[in-house]
């Protein structure tokens, strides 16, 4: 007897590099994963100060941000790219807005994960915010980063 086994939908894998203490809500990544793209991503979890290195290296902004992405070439079986979050300021920012950590993650890995599938908020006349909310109000996750950020430098 032979079965076969059809496949919607093939799941990315998520690598997760950490360099802090904090334990992601990976079920939850996974899943925003899974809606946005089939393509593998590599994540890490890392301090302002590694993050304001990068961010002085390659965007020339000498300053800690929340959320940097690092698209790849397309190329088979490759990641689609690099997400880094800073998790200090990702806390202070959870903080400030009056919800939990993991929420704040999922909302900069959301964030992350549009620029690595081509989304810019800063040139695509709204596609990205539009995106985002969707995405956002599907988690059930508080405002977009879009939004509170909108007016300043994100």
């Amino acid at each position: 007897m032979v079965f076969y086994l059809k496949l919607d939908k093939i799941a990315p894998m998520i690598t997760i590099e950490n360099e802090t203490d904090y334990r992601p809500n990976e079920n939850l990544l996974e899943q925003i994963a899974a809606e946005l793209s089939e393509g593998d991503i590599e994540l890490t979890f890392t301090d302002d100060e590694t993050i304001r290195r990068m961010n002085k290296e390659h965007r020339g902004i000498d300053r800690p941000t929340d959320v940097l992405s690092f698209p790849l070439q397309k190329v088979p079986f490759a990641p689609l790219g690099e997400i880094v979050i800073s998790v200090e300021y990702a806390a202070d920012k959870a903080s400030q807005y009056g919800h939990s950590l993991d929420d704040e993650i999922a909302l900069l890995f959301i964030h992350g994960l549009l620029h690595l599938l081509g989304f810019d908020h800063e040139t695509d006349e709204g596609r990205m915010r539009r995106k985002e909310e969707e995405v956002i109000r599907r988690f059930g996750l508080p405002e977009s980063l879009i939004v509170r950020t909108e007016g300043n430098d994100a």
